[in-house]
């Protein structure tokens, strides 16, 4: 029986495993091995929500173990450290507790057929002092430090009222744009929740960008709106500003100006782990790694590549986007393409298929365009229409991991928590 082993819990492997688990692990006509460093897997379009309180990671993460046992795949808990292409088999960091007692000794886990969706992480571009001081919203564990620092700042200042509360955010994109607007919504239930006379002027909010406009990717006019919807808000926009260094209290950029803030996020640009140059296939200078229109690598037609850390060139002469629409295209196509490559089936060509982007303000509102047929182009959407677009694409993804029934009831509890929890984690 073929073993098929996909590292990367994120929107792309995790779909793929299952999609696989329910076709061919229910059947025994493949092992499925999903490997990933975490236990549990949070959409991470959601972290700036996690950061911000807005949502719980401890009742809305799906457990690996759990889903794994419903789906006919197993799950192995680790992280990738090498993979040797030549004798088929990956190779996983050993796993240490708290006190450093050794939990899991190194592994290697033998493949027939294997798939890195490992992801990407956010890109500091060597600035001095962004590692250091800095906070990325790449895991949960990151969106979790934010918060617990964001609930200090504001417990501190619900006690002094003499200051206000800086954040500044680095990048203009999606990222970026959430997080600052979902902080004025954290404001205004923080006040609700006893925490002094916390109102809009209590929260300052700094959003820099090194480009000439925000979202770059995006038509001009949704760049704007976003902007105006932004600076409503009370968030200090800064374009044309780029950050050359990163110290414990401020951010310096370019033009030598200091911008002091008490929290500092980093959400500009993304790259894969540097661990992808090391496996022996091609990567560009973002460490992804070059695949061909199967989503094979180009050396080896036993492993595929998906999502942010894949990097495939299309017809228009730009590459597939890392978001989370393609990783969820590609986790589709991939398993299909395995499946017929098992069965000695010609392998389908990946098409990007770009259906657009959103950006949500919170409850302040939704921005942003369509793509289609219908639409001949790009089509500038905005208020009920956009919001309900932007939360189909999260719904797209439950739907391919518990199917429409499941995914319905957890609709459902969702609307019941309203009742039933607070707006906001408070601790």
């Amino acid at each position: 029986m073929q073993t098929i082993v996909i590292v990367g819990g994120g929107a792309g492997g995790l779909e793929l495993a299952t999609y696989l688990g329910n076709k061919m692990g229910r059947k025994k006509k493949a092992n499925i091995i999903l490997v990933d460093k975490n236990i549990s897997h949070l959409w991470k379009p959601l972290l700036h929500e996690v950061a911000t309180g807005s949502l719980d990671d401890g009742t809305d993460a799906l457990s690996y173990r759990a889903h794994a046992k419903n789906h006919a795949f197993e799950f192995q808990q680790g992280t990738l450290t090498g993979v040797n292409a030549a004798e088929k088999f990956i190779t996983l960091a050993p796993i240490y507790s708290e006190k450093q007692e050794l939990l899991v000794a190194e592994r290697k886990i033998s493949y027939d057929k294997l798939v890195i969706a490992i992801g990407s992480r956010s890109n500091d571009f060597g600035t001095p002092g962004v590692a250091e001081h800095c906070i990325f919203l790449d895991s949960s564990e990151q969106a979790k430090l934010f918060h617990q620092r964001m609930m200090e700042l504001f417990l501190k200042f619900s006690n002094n009222n003499e200051k206000e509360v800086h954040i500044a955010v680095v990048g203009g994109g999606a990222t970026g744009i959430e997080l600052s607007a979902e902080l004025y919504n954290t404001v205004k239930n923080l006040n609700s929740y006893g925490y002094g006379k916390l109102n809009n002027t209590s929260l300052k909010v700094t959003l820099l960008e090194a480009g000439d406009r925000l979202l770059p990717a995006l038509p001009e006019r949704v760049s704007a709106s976003a902007i105006k919807e932004l600076r409503e808000l009370g968030v200090n926009v800064m374009t044309n500003t780029a950050v050359v260094e990163a110290t414990e209290n401020s951010l310096i950029t370019k033009n030598g100006e200091k911008i002091e803030a008490d929290l500092m996020v980093w959400a500009a640009g993304v790259k894969a782990s540097e661990i992808t140059t090391k496996f022996g296939f091609e990567t560009n200078r973002l460490n992804q790694i070059a695949v061909k229109d199967t989503l094979q690598t180009l050396s080896d037609d036993s492993v595929y590549v998906i999502g942010d850390c894949a990097f495939l060139m299309q017809e228009n002469g730009k590459p597939v986007p890392p978001r989370a629409q393609a990783a969820h295209q590609m986790a589709s196509a991939c398993g299909k393409n395995i499946i017929a490559q098992l069965e000695d089936k010609p392998l389908k060509a990946f098409v990007f298929d770009d259906k657009g982007s959103l950006v949500s303000f919170s409850r302040f509102g939704t921005i942003g365009s369509l793509m289609g047929n219908l639409t001949k182009g790009s089509m500038f959407i905005e208020g009920k229409i956009a919001r309900i677009a932007y939360l189909s694409l999260y719904r797209m993804h439950q739907v391919a991991l518990h199917g429409c029934v499941k995914t319905g009831l957890i609709m459902l509890v969702g609307r019941i928590n309203r009742f039933l929890r607070p707006t906001m984690k408070l601790h």
